[in-house]
């Protein structure tokens, strides 16, 4: 284990004890080495490449990619630790372009005197890429060790030239047995936590605790500390109807326009296509309860009704609209209601992307094929000047013809010849679809066979 670093004219040393009561319970417990951190197995087990590198103290500059209180500036507070480096820390949210450049002027002059510097930045995807490319030069320079947090996916949210100079550890949400062990930690530390308050709980009300903070370290930490005060008056007893009160209208972790969000709709999606009701309704639920806009949902399953449906099932496009226009006139909870029994009729009904696909198909074509000439028989000729020159002629009225199809008239240009985009499926009305236009299909071919024939 390296030695600590004492306090410098920098900053204070954030991993000394600080046994202030204004500080909470979550910062005093925040761990000081990495056999202290919960959760992240698979990135810090021992003999890890990234454990290795730590506990040597050879740092690399870094970007730390996971969820809320999942420890990634603990994980950056350990490597200035380890590195026996400055560690100074900045806000995306809170600094600006003239504050990033304050803190590099340091870092250089700290560099100058044989010291290094572990800068930590949190929410990382917040700064625009002028922003990140401050910090280009410092990194290759190795006047820094950059240490970027964020919990968006770095391939989107961060530029290139960032991301070619920095390598990318994921951290992943921490299950809540791997939550309550460092709430028991807490409860029995006589130094940093609550063990000398005489707190008592059973494992089975930590473990809920543990399972309301959705994966955040944190967060647990401080909903136990709130429990402890209210257990205060109670002989320090944490009881189930304390924790009623402690974790009444918690919400779940959902971001409205991140990586999250679109892994869910995403997930909603596959899942109706994949015919499979429960999961469909969890994923729709799921979304529902982080607060995604109605509108949004309701545009989305309509989608899923043209794309994945389709004319395997048309009634399953006027339920779609039919649920929005429900949703928009009743609000919640009856809305949600309609979408629910929605996503449960399209993950339930039959499948076709035939349309989608043959539209796919025509567009493409008519990308490549460029602007072909209207056939003259298909043209309208409302005037003599238009009919002298041939527009409409050889048009053959369907109506007319036997069995309602001029079955020897193209409907393509000339340049082009007959085409089939549209190959139903044989699945929900597309049996019958298919059966039809197959026969016409056959008959259409042999009509202009004949015809070139005679």
């Amino acid at each position: 284990m390296p030695r600590s670093r004492s306090p410098s004219s920098d900053g204070p040393d954030l991993l000394s004890v600080d046994r202030s009561d204004l500080q909470p319970l979550a910062e005093r417990m925040r761990p000081r080495a990495l056999d202290d951190m919960v959760g992240q197995r698979r990135l810090l087990a021992p003999g890890s490449a990234l454990r290795r590198a730590v506990e040597s103290g050879r740092v690399h500059s870094m970007i730390l990619w996971g969820p809320p209180g999942c420890g990634k500036t603990t994980l950056a507070l350990l490597l200035a630790h380890y590195a026996q480096a400055e560690f100074k820390a900045i806000s995306a949210v809170l600094s600006g372009l003239p504050e990033v450049r304050q803190v590099l002027a340091e870092a250089a002059h700290r560099f100058s005197d044989g010291r290094r510097t572990v800068l930590f930045v949190d929410e990382v995807h917040r700064f625009n890429k002028a922003q990140q490319d401050a910090f280009l030069p410092h990194i290759e320079r190795g006047t820094i060790v950059f240490v970027g947090a964020t919990t968006e996916n770095p391939s989107f949210e961060l530029n290139s030239a960032l991301l070619s100079r920095c390598r990318v550890h994921v951290l992943e949400s921490v299950s809540p047995q791997d939550v309550a062990v460092a709430l028991r930690r807490a409860l029995e530390d006589q130094e940093r936590g609550l063990g000398g308050q005489g707190i008592g709980i059973e494992d089975a009300l930590l473990l809920q605790i543990a399972t309301a903070a959705d994966g955040d370290v944190r967060r647990a930490l401080t909903l136990l500390e709130i429990a402890a005060e209210l257990a205060a008056d109670e002989a320090g007893q944490i009881t189930p109807q304390t924790l009623e009160q402690v974790l009444a209208d918690r919400t779940r972790r959902f971001d409205k326009g991140g990586e999250q969000f679109y892994d869910q709709i995403s997930a909603l999606h596959k899942s109706v296509r994949s015919s499979n009701p429960d999961s469909a309704l969890y994923w729709l639920t799921r979304m529902l309860d982080g607060g995604c806009d109605p509108a949004y949902l309701a545009r989305r399953l309509t989608r899923m009704a043209i794309e994945d449906i389709g004319l395997a099932d048309p009634r399953a496009q006027q339920m779609a609209l039919e649920a929005w226009n429900i949703y928009e006139r009743l609000g919640s909870p009856e809305g949600e209601l309609a979408f629910a029994q929605l996503v449960l009729y399209l993950a339930s009904t039959a499948k076709s992307n035939a349309g989608y696909a043959a539209f796919n198909q025509a567009k493409a074509e008519v990308r490549e094929t460029g602007t072909q000439e209207v056939p003259m028989h298909l043209r309208n000729a409302p005037t003599k000047l238009m009919k002298g020159l041939g527009y409409g002629q050889g048009y053959q009225y369907d109506h007319d013809a036997e069995g309602g199809i001029a079955l020897d008239q193209t409907g393509f240009p000339d340049a082009m010849g007959e085409r089939i985009y549209y190959q139903p499926v044989e699945r929900g009305l597309e049996i019958k679809l298919k059966q039809k236009l197959d026969a016409l299909r056959q008959a259409r071919a042999q009509a202009r066979a004949d015809k070139a024939r005679g």
